[in-house]
C-alpha cells in the first residue's frame, strides 16, 4: 500500500517537472527580447529540475538503505546557482546595454 502511494507521489512529481521544464524551454525559445527568455531558465525549468529531483531522491530513499543525500546536495546546488546565474547575466546585459522589445519598437 505504502509502495504505490510513493510511486504515484514520484510519478506526479516527474510529471509535473518534465511540465515545468518543458513550459520554460518553450518561453527561452518563443520570448523576444534577452530578458523575457532570461525567465524561462531560471523560474519555470529551475523548478521542474528541482521537482524532477526531488521525486528522484523520494524514490531512491524508500528503495535504497535510507536517506538518498545526492539528491539533497544536486537540489540544493541547483536553487543557489539558477538565481545567481541569472543576476549575473542580467547585469551583464544592463552593463552591455542589450536590446528590449521596447527599445525595438522605437
Amino acid at each position: 500500500m505504502i509502495e504505490s502511494v510513493v510511486e504515484l507521489l514520484v510519478s506526479v512529481l516527474l510529471l509535473a517537472g518534465a511540465g515545468f521544464t518543458l513550459v520554460g524551454s518553450i518561453g527561452l525559445v518563443r520570448l523576444p527580447d534577452f530578458f523575457m527568455r532570461l525567465h524561462g531558465p531560471t523560474k519555470a525549468t529551475t523548478l521542474g529540475v528541482g521537482a524532477m529531483i526531488v521525486g528522484s531522491g523520494l524514490y531512491f530513499s524508500t528503495r535504497g538503505e535510507g536517506l538518498s543525500l545526492h539528491e539533497l546536495l544536486v537540489t540544493l546546488f541547483l536553487f543557489i546557482t539558477a538565481p545567481v546565474s541569472a543576476h549575473m547575466l542580467a547585469r551583464a546585459a544592463l552593463h552591455l546595454k542589450v536590446s528590449t522589445r521596447s527599445r525595438r519598437a522605437r
